[in-house]
């Protein structure tokens, strides 16, 4: 260790000695004061705060797009399965009013019930299927074409003619549970029924 002693002469006082305790070959240090307060002009937080919220809107922008996607195909699958559920109800209607068709009874035919209130309907099921119902209107003779259709094999000699009378109803089935409708309009013969005009 080397004792580096300066003397400096003050006024009214004696010598007063200044030492420097250093090693030899050492030399002063500078620290500036952005070293000693902590501070770094070349800091990466902003960077990585800036990297990390991009970050962030990326994930949620997908997870959006996942959702979305998701409630669309739930929303499409929900609409099918209602306009099917719905479908099936007015073939329901049609087997229905095939085995009930009287052509001396056309309005028996029909089902009775508010058409504008589908909870009054029939339903198909009341057991498994309680939400699917059905109207089927009154059968009416067809507002053009033939009334009547020849049926092959039902001629008999000396001028009769059998065939089959045209009928049109229009059959509505619903599910309320989906709130799903569908109208079918169906046209049907009846017959065999005399269609000639002279009788042996």
């Amino acid at each position: 260790m080397k004792d580096i002693r300066k003397y400096s002469k003050a006024k009214g006082h004696g010598t007063v000695p200044v030492t420097h305790n250093a090693k030899q070959g050492d030399c002063p240090r500078f620290t500036g004061k952005a070293v000693e307060s902590g501070l770094s002009p070349w800091r990466n937080d902003g960077f990585a705060f800036i990297a990390a919220l991009l970050a962030l809107l990326l994930i949620t922008a997908i997870g959006m797009l996942v959702f979305t996607a998701s409630t669309s195909d739930i929303r499409t699958s929900t609409r099918i399965t209602g306009e099917k559920k719905a479908f099936s109800a007015a073939e329901t209607g049609l087997y229905k009013m095939i085995q009930n068709f009287d052509p001396d009874n056309l309005s028996g035919s029909a089902t009775s019930g508010s058409a504008s209130d589908a909870t009054t309907w029939p339903q198909v099921d009341s057991a498994t299927d309680p939400d699917s119902r059905y109207r089927i209107n009154t059968p009416a003779a067809p507002t053009s074409g033939a009334s009547y259709l020849p049926l092959a094999g039902y001629a008999i000699g000396g001028g009769q003619q059998w065939g089959q009378s045209r009928y049109d109803v229009d059959i509505t089935g619903t599910n309320t549970r989906y709130s799903s409708r569908v109208e079918i309009g169906v046209g049907f013969g009846y017959g065999p029924v005399e269609i000639s005009t002279t009788y042996k």
